[in-house]
């Protein structure tokens, strides 16, 4: 099976997007096929948008965080985590290994640890944490680690890969954010790589240091355009705003003798908008080969036209020449704040951050996942997605014989709105649709209620048919199709549905006995049988029989561990049974301890190509 790895931040500016490319661009170098998702979209622009159930329809595209927010309010998760395994399923069907982006925690997204928690359970996926150094000592990071890990099995647990560790090195705020200083043109970063490789959490087994990444200035460099867009400045000369990158930042407010000493390559020049000498210096620098990022005038002022009939040269030779109405001052308050963030659009920066990121993962796992892989197992959000979509594409018709009970109006409706089935209710009409106008329940075109005093007579023929060896007679088979799910058996009997599901208001018994009577057992099966789909945490299993057979012989039992293993294969689920009792192997004794020792070793005969093992101790 592929490998599936989800990233997840730890902290906030961890940099996790540009940290997945970069993984993504490593597997790729080593020959791999690659998806990479990021199946929720954090762009609030346009408005807040209403989650409908087109959006989680169509599984093509992320599901936009308004919708996630809104669906988590209403105690939604489940179809949060079905979409989502959605989006996988249709994404990486033929990818060797996939990346999904977790979901980035911020004060507002309180939530996020625990979805990202979720997400891994749902897709059964492998867990990379990606940490920022900030102010963290080894120490200190190794406990944030430890404590982000604890929701996943801690450190020790095989699905918790390692972690990788961003900005090693950076120059931070008061806060421990990361930050570029675009006023020192050389910023002295102390080199803590290897203390970082160090961390105490990196000694335990199976957890490994998978990337560390140390701070490089020039990666961080910004074009002009993106200066631009910050300040909201408006432009006088285009220029080379999309080319040139700004590493430095100079305030032109000495003379102009002084002011010569900043002007250097990469640099962007700020100055109040009428100090003509600075900007006539500016330009003359830069036509002398300066190669000076942009220059900015502040204040709202601009030159008279003599100046700029001086600037003209520069102008067409390339320099940027951008205005804001913000003195010199809050024009530097505002630069302190800049996102360092890659843009969408910078593909030339993309570029070097991905190359740099795939340079410095381990290359020794790099090749160990492509040589590897893990078992997986079936979470329950990805078993729902496997029924429904295995359901749409059937399009079949189920009767539902508890037509007038109130839960069972709200799953008709969710089976017809989501094209799981066409659906039949057994019901009074009038009393149906009062209920689900009292309940708010949209039944839709999918969902036909039917009387059953419109169509018993219709069954009373079939019946006595099928059960005329028992001496059924017309009268006795109206009283039998009295009862509902008689009358819904008798309709799948006949063809006119495709199955029946029942037991909202009746018991087990009560539903399976009608099945037993008319529609009967295969040729060469000698009882019936029941399974539970338990739906755990991380996994579904099989546990038959729960329900009606209670005290089973162990041929019976022998029976029953194969009818469970061929429906959980036909489910999805792979076969593996344990034969479980309340001893291991030959640790215990008594009747019911042989009885499941002799019902393993015959379920073997029967069926040796299934994986059966026991007594098991449960």
């Amino acid at each position: 099976m592929k490998h599936i790895l989800l990233m997840v931040p730890i902290g906030l500016g961890v940099g996790l997007a540009t940290v997945s490319s970069g993984l993504v661009r490593a597997l790729e170098n080593q020959g791999l096929k690659v998806c990479f998702l990021n199946p929720v979209t954090h762009d609030r622009g346009g408005g807040e948008k209403i989650c409908t159930e087109s959006a989680l329809a169509n599984v093509e595209k992320p599901l936009p965080i308004q919708c996630v927010e809104s669906l988590l309010s209403q105690g939604e998760e489940g179809l949060v985590l079905e979409f989502l395994v959605a989006h996988y399923a249709h994404h990486a069907k033929d990818a060797d290994i996939v990346v999904i982006q977790g979901i980035i925690s911020t004060q507002l997204r309180g939530y996020a640890p625990q979805l990202n928690f979720d997400i891994a359970q749902a897709i059964d996926a492998e867990v990379i944490f990606v940490i920022a150094q900030g102010k963290n000592t080894p120490a200190m990071l190794s406990e944030q680690v430890e404590i982000a890990a604890q929701p996943y099995g801690g450190v020790g647990n095989l699905k918790a890969l390692g972690c990788m560790i961003n900005k090693v090195g950076a120059p931070v705020d008061k806060y421990g954010n990361a930050r570029i200083d675009l006023f020192d043109p050389i910023e002295k970063i102390e080199d803590t790589t290897d203390a970082m490789s160090r961390c105490a959490i990196f000694k335990k087994k199976n957890f490994r240091l998978l990337g560390c990444f140390p701070w490089e200035r020039r990666l961080m460099a910004l074009r002009v355009k993106d200066i631009q867009k910050h300040l909201g400045a408006r432009v006088i000369s285009e220029g080379k705003m999309n080319e040139n990158r700004v590493m430095h930042l100079a305030f032109a407010a000495a003379t102009v003798e002084n002011m010569v000493k900043v002007l250097k390559p990469d640099t962007m020049v700020v100055t109040s908008g009428d100090r003509s000498d600075a900007i006539v210096a500016a330009c003359l620098a830069y036509l002398n080969g300066t190669n000076l990022a942009a220059l900015v005038l502040s204040g709202g002022h601009l030159p008279g036209e003599n100046t700029q009939k001086l600037c003209e040269e520069a102008k067409k030779k390339g320099l940027p020449i951008l205005s804001v109405q913000t003195d010199s001052l809050r024009t530097a308050i505002s630069l302190e704040n800049l996102n360092i963030e890659v843009p969408e659009d910078d593909e030339e920066r993309q570029e070097l951050v991905k190359e740099f990121v795939a340079r410095n993962i381990d290359k020794k796992w790099i090749e160990e996942l492509g040589a590897t892989h893990p078992q997986r197992y079936l979470s329950p959000p990805a078993f729902r997605y496997k029924l429904i979509e295995k359901a749409q594409k059937a399009r079949r018709k189920i009767v539902l014989p508890e037509g007038e009970d109130p839960r069972i109006l709200r799953a008709a409706a969710t089976c017809a709105r989501r094209k799981i089935a066409k659906i039949v209710l057994l019901g009074n009409r009038e009393k149906v649709e009062r209920l689900a106008e009292e309940h708010q329940v949209p039944l839709g075109e999918w969902v036909e209620i039917i009387d059953p005093c419109t169509v018993r007579e219709k069954y009373v023929a079939p019946l006595v048919e099928l059960r005329k060896h028992k001496g059924v007679t017309e009268k006795d088979a109206y009283e039998y199709l009295s009862d509902e799910v008689m009358l819904g058996t008798m309709m799948l009997a006949t063809g006119d549905v495709d199955g029946l599901v029942a037991g909202a208001t009746h018991t087990t018994a009560h539903t399976i006995l009608p099945a037993l009577k008319v529609i009967k057992t295969k040729p060469d099966t000698k009882l019936v049988s029941s399974v539970f789909f338990m739906c755990l945490p991380s996994q579904v299993l099989v546990y038959g029989d729960c329900a009606v057979n209670q005290n089973p012989t162990a041929q019976e039992l022998a029976d029953i561990a194969i009818q469970s293993a061929d429906s959980a294969e036909r489910f999805g689920i792979p076969a593996r049974v344990a034969m479980i009792s309340y001893s291991t192997g030959k640790s215990g004794t008594g009747a019911d301890v042989e009885k499941v020792k002799e019902a393993t070793r015959l379920a073997k005969e029967k069926r040796p190509d299934l994986i059966i093992d026991g007594p098991l101790q449960y």
